[in-house]
């Protein structure tokens, strides 16, 4: 009868684990939801790309979502909260106390792309976890990054 449970704990384990990950975006997947932003951006401008990523679903998809930073650190769209929209960010730390924004600009003004490490909220789990986010730079005056939860 030990044995029975054991083995069924082990297979519970295991299929709580595909599930999880099932929910959870790739860096790939995180870097195709930059470029599709980049092209929306290119084709319909500043406002329509905006509007589709902080009120509709069109970037939305699981725990990925987009967000757009003017070069000062103000936020302009935020797929996962409207709330972030209109404010600045700039002087943001993470729990770790690194300045996440500063972070993402100093990538975007050099290479104008790369991976930035961090802490957020899960918008899955609500919970604070390990994040790594893409960034690019768009256009003249914003950047366009995506994130992951790490397990």
């Amino acid at each position: 009868m030990r044995i029975v449970f054991m083995v069924l704990a082990a297979v519970l384990v295991l299929a709580t684990s595909a599930v999880a990950d099932s929910e959870s975006g790739t860096r790939e997947e995180a870097i195709a939801m930059v470029k599709r932003v980049q092209e929306k951006f290119a084709k319909e401008g500043a406002q329509a790309t905006f509007d589709a990523i902080t009120n509709t679903d069109e970037f939305r998809d699981r725990d990925l979502y987009p967000f757009v930073y003017d070069l000062d650190g103000w936020n302009v769209a935020h797929g996962a909260n409207a709330k972030m929209v209109g404010k600045l960010w700039i002087s943001t730390k993470d729990q770790d106390g690194n300045f996440l924004i500063k972070e993402m600009l100093a990538i975007v003004d050099g290479p104008r792309q790369g991976w930035v490490d961090y802490k957020w909220p899960n918008p899955l789990t609500h919970k604070i976890q390990d994040k790594s986010a893409y960034v690019e730079k768009l256009g003249d005056r914003y950047f366009v990054g995506v994130g992951v939860y790490r397990p």
